[in-house]
This record gives structure tokens, C-alpha cells and sequence, in this order.
């Protein structure tokens, strides 16, 4: 097996895929409120990894002589858990430690 392939080619499927979906994300909606009305840009932020990922697979499975459906089938599995480490490892990085609450008034004590 042409393992540096594999792995290459998942690496680079993994960042360009889910990085790509991140980077829309995080660019165009500052605010999640806009990701529930359907949109192309948001059907793009679903469809960008799994496109990255089946490309990534052809990559393998054109460039290799043998067992190509095992190179290609193992490069599909590790760009998709590459992909959703880095979807999990972004979301813990870009969460609030602490939810934010607004300040409580200050109400005037009855004394007496």
C-alpha cells in the first residue's frame, strides 16, 4: 500500500473540507440565528466535507496499482474522523468558557 498517499491525501481532505465549512461559518454568520433559514451557503458548509472526502478517495484509488478499492476505502474512513476531529476540536475552541448572563438590577431594600 502507498500509505503516504493515503494519509496525504486524508490530511489535506480533512483541512480543505471541514476547514473550508469552519471558515464560512465562522466568516458569514457571526450569529447562529441565520443558520436556520435555507440557503445555499449553508447547504455548501454541508456538502463542502463530503465532497472533500469522495475527491480525496478518487485521488487514491486513480493514483494507485493495487488494492486500490482498500486504499481508497481506508482514505474515506480517515479523512472522515480526521474531519470530524477538527468539526469538535473547533467547536470547543471557539465556545464560552462560562455562558454569559445579563447583570441582575439592583432593587432598593424596604428597611423598617
Amino acid at each position: 500500500m502507498r500509505l503516504k498517499l493515503v494519509l496525504i491525501a486524508s490530511f489535506v481532505a480533512a483541512i480543505v473540507g471541514s476547514g473550508g465549512s469552519i471558515a464560512i461559518i465562522l466568516a458569514k454568520f457571526s450569529s447562529l440565528k441565520r443558520l436556520s433559514a435555507p440557503d445555499l451557503l449553508i447547504a455548501s458548509t454541508l456538502i463542502l466535507p463530503v465532497a472533500a472526502v469522495v475527491l480525496a478517495a478518487m485521488f487514491v484509488y486513480r493514483h494507485t496499482a493495487r488494492r486500490r478499492k482498500t486504499q481508497a476505502l481506508l482514505t474515506c474512513i480517515l479523512a472522515a474522523c480526521l474531519s470530524l476531529t477538527v468539526f469538535i476540536l473547533t467547536s470547543v475552541l471557539t465556545s464560552r468558557a462560562t455562558p454569559t448572563q445579563p447583570p441582575q438590577p439592583v432593587l432598593p431594600r424596604n428597611v423598617g
